[in-house]
């Protein structure tokens, strides 16, 4: 199957029931397919091209779904650029991408300038937002109005469908290549395990740019499912709309299920709607477990592993989230068609409980990165997907993530590459020096924090820092706290010396990441 199966197959089972909410915008399956059509027919007019990149910046909603449909259909790939990163970055990845076509929407049109003037390949540029289009944009609701749909484009499952980027360990982005074959087989594994639950009233709450972005309202659209968008995640409206759309599932990491539960006018909200609750992105605690089944005692929690390269990988049911159980530590047992299997630095197989890298095979991996052959050939060899993580399976087939084996912080369900951070800190003119490791939180899992070594006679403070960095790189990636040091710690070999940086943070724990 193509991913545009998913906007077509209910636009004939079940035509007039709703697809998307959005504000106060409904779309019907029926209507949700001839705007696609549409969509598509008029980005073939303006000369997209097969497998031709569409660059897309915005936050949720039905009309950002729209687009990146539309561009399937033509036979393009749409690329839904990371909102929360900085100017710099943004125009990166655009420009990486070769992007022919960039869609903003009103909270971005003031970036244009810089990104157009960064990113030569972008011939076009089409307006999300309502009212008259900014000058040498294109309205897409004219685009919509005036162009005729056209068949579906799509003719070679092993297309790119999505092209994702994610942090790079470089302090580079790298777009994740998905092809059609593997997108939906991800959607048919979220299906068979019931990550996702057909006949629900379901929630959209992370941004778009990431991974669940694809295969969440892929899946419900696919089997029937009303998906209600909220625009940017403030924990307030969220449960607003849970209550006025009597929401009965819904996809979050951790940090945005504890804003809710612990959030002062909680009480005031009828919320017993809910029955599924999915997240990923970091693990769970056992205290937050409990406070989600006092205030959403109707809820059946789901945890989802894996990662944009390949997700899922592994499923952690309701019934081991149980506190004092053990398995509530890990990530869970393989996803269904998936494999996990456990490497040393040889590539060889480990015994069960012995600690080594994490790879995963299945029919849903990335195709590879784009444009970087070097670091595809690193991630995927001989079929399998070396993850970066560090874990051991149990004898009855529990995966317990223990440590990453790349240089990584995974903050609020955000991944942030050290190497990011290091770079921009490098370029302040007072800092000689700098590492920047994750050390644990209790609300967030993990915060970036910068251990700085400063220039002779050079003076700058934390919020210096942050400052400095705020220019350069997206908000969560900004060290939340910072140490000076006179110098950094090395290994016999020269390198800095992270293990023994995060030592005194992290003593005492069982798990070396949030």
């Amino acid at each position: 199957m193509f991913v545009t199966q998913c906007v077509r197959r209910c636009a004939v089972l079940t035509p007039d029931k709703p697809a998307l909410v959005c504000g106060n915008r409904t779309t019907t399956f029926g209507e949700l397919r001839d705007r696609v059509a549409r969509c598509a027919g008029g980005l073939l007019e303006l000369g997209l091209t097969p497998g031709a990149r569409v660059a897309i910046l915005g936050i949720n909603s039905d009309r950002v779904l729209e687009l990146m449909y539309g561009s399937i259909c033509a036979g393009g790939a749409p690329h839904n650029v990371n909102i929360r990163w900085a100017v710099p970055e943004q125009a990166y990845a655009i420009d990486d991408s070769g992007a022919t076509m960039l869609v903003v929407d009103a909270h971005f049109a003031d970036r244009l300038p810089a990104l157009r003037a960064q990113c030569p390949s972008v011939e076009h540029v089409l307006y999300l937002g309502d009212g008259a289009a900014p000058d040498g944009t294109l309205s897409y609701e004219d685009l919509v109005a005036k162009s005729g749909p056209v068949p579906d484009q799509c003719t070679d499952p092993d297309a790119v469908a999505f092209l994702n980027y994610t942090g790079g360990t470089t302090g580079l982005s790298k777009g994740v290549m998905l092809t059609h074959r593997g997108v939906m087989a991800a959607v048919s594994i979220v299906l068979a395990d019931r990550f996702v639950h057909p006949g629900m009233k379901t929630a959209f709450l992370l941004p778009l740019f990431h991974i669940g972005g694809v295969l969440q309202p892929l899946a419900s659209l696919l089997v029937g499912n009303t998906t209600v968008l909220l625009p940017t995640y403030v924990p307030l409206d969220a449960i607003r709309l849970i209550h006025e759309q009597r929401i009965e599932q819904m996809f979050m990491v951790p940090t945005m299920i504890q804003m809710i539960v612990d959030h002062p006018d909680f009480g005031h909200y009828d919320l017993s709607c809910v029955t599924h609750i999915g997240y990923g992105g970091s693990p769970i605690s056992e205290a937050l477990v409990s406070r989600i089944r006092e205030k959403l005692p109707h809820a059946r929690l789901m945890q989802i592993y894996g990662q944009t390269e390949g997700l899922p990988a592994t499923f952690l049911p309701d019934e081991d989230h149980v506190s004092g159980m053990d398995r509530l530590r890990s990530a869970g047992r393989p996803a269904p068609g998936c494999e996990i299997r456990i490497v040393d630095g040889d590539g060889n197989e480990t015994a069960a409980g012995v600690i080594g890298e994490v790879a995963i095979r299945g029919p849903h991996l990335m195709a590879g990165y784009w444009n970087k052959p070097e670091q595809t050939a690193k991630a995927r060899k001989g079929g399998w997907l070396y993850s970066g993580d560090a874990g051991y399976l149990s004898r009855d087939g529990y995966l317990y993530v223990v440590d990453r084996v790349k240089d990584m912080v995974v903050t609020g369900g955000e991944n942030v590459y050290s190497a990011e951070v290091e770079n921009a800190l490098a370029k302040h003119p007072a800092v000689a020096g700098c590492a920047v490791i994750g050390i644990p939180d209790d609300k967030w899992g993990e915060i970036v924090h910068a251990v700085i070594v400063l220039k002779p006679g050079q003076q700058v403070d934390g919020e210096g820092l942050q400052a400095h960095c705020r220019e350069l790189i997206a908000n969560y990636k900004l060290p939340r706290s910072v140490e000076f040091r006179d110098a950094l710690p090395l290994t016999p070999v020269g390198k800095v010396n992270k293990v023994a940086l995060r030592e005194p943070h992290w003593k005492g724990r069982e798990r070396r990441v949030g």
